[in-house]
């Protein structure tokens, strides 16, 4: 099906997205009351990370169970499949090369699926600061 729109008019609306979702924002919130602190959404590190912290070398991302094809969660859509299969082939792909970069220049990765979050928010929040904590025990003891 052809787009409606013109790739100018498509521009214009693709920027208007916002890069946090409601989800990400209490998930940080939760974390933030933690006292963790953090950087969000930083554009200059590769994947743009929905979390970062640059001292301990630390990304989490926030991964949705639609666009990341969780294996519990994923409902694929009937229509339209041969592109919908190269879309989230493509994800998976990114995903994988942007765990993969960051492993290989010595940050930590945590990835969160959405359906944690929502089950259990403080529960994931508490795993993730577990993770982080544990990273800085890391860091602290090669000092």
């Amino acid at each position: 099906m052809a787009d409606i729109m013109s790739k100018e008019q498509r521009s214009k609306t693709m920027s208007k997205i916002k890069a946090k979702s409601k989800l990400e924002n209490m998930f940080a919130s939760a974390l933030w009351r933690r006292g963790l602190r953090f950087r969000r959404n930083v554009r200059s590190l590769k994947g743009t990370p929905d979390i970062a912290i640059n001292r301990y070398k630390i990304v989490i991302f926030v991964d949705s169970c639609f666009w990341h094809v969780c294996p519990e969660h994923f409902k694929r859509p009937k229509s339209n499949e041969e592109f919908w299969d190269k879309k989230f082939k493509r994800n998976l792909e990114r995903d994988t090369e942007i765990s993969k970069y960051y492993s290989e220049i010595d940050w930590h990765v945590k990835r969160v699926w959405e359906h944690e979050i929502r089950e259990d928010i403080e529960k994931a929040a508490d795993e993730t600061m577990d993770f982080v904590n544990e990273v800085k025990l890391q860091y602290k003891s090669k000092k």
